[in-house]
């Protein structure tokens, strides 16, 4: 889905026109960019957590060269999903998997 989906989805549902629900959208997400870089941390609840980490330096091997390269240590952006978003998450796969089974399961003799 981008941005644009989303901003229509949500127009249509609250009978916004769409420039200005785009313009809701956006400053949330820069409200969110500007907390992390202020904050280093944004939790929406119910929804999840937004967290700046350090990621350490590591050694890693060019794949095509298969030479040694060092990598310098960076800032990462990571999101750590809430409760209610993970259970959806699982619900869903849950009821994939039931509906492959079914898909997959030998037809009945008629």
């Amino acid at each position: 889905m981008t941005k644009k989906e989303i901003v229509k989805d949500i127009s249509e549902a609250i009978g916004l026109t769409q420039l200005k629900t785009k313009e809701i959208v956006q400053k949330t997400f820069d409200a969110i960019v500007k907390t992390l870089v202020e904050d280093g941390r944004i939790e929406l609840r119910n929804f999840g957590v937004f967290e700046v980490k350090k990621r350490a330096a590591r050694k890693a091997r060019n794949p095509r060269t298969g030479d040694k390269v060092f990598v310098p240590e960076k800032l990462v952006v990571t999101f750590k999903p809430g409760k209610e978003m993970e259970e959806k998450v699982r619900q869903m796969q849950e009821d994939a998997a039931k509906t492959s089974t079914i898909e997959l399961s030998p037809a009945e003799p008629q």
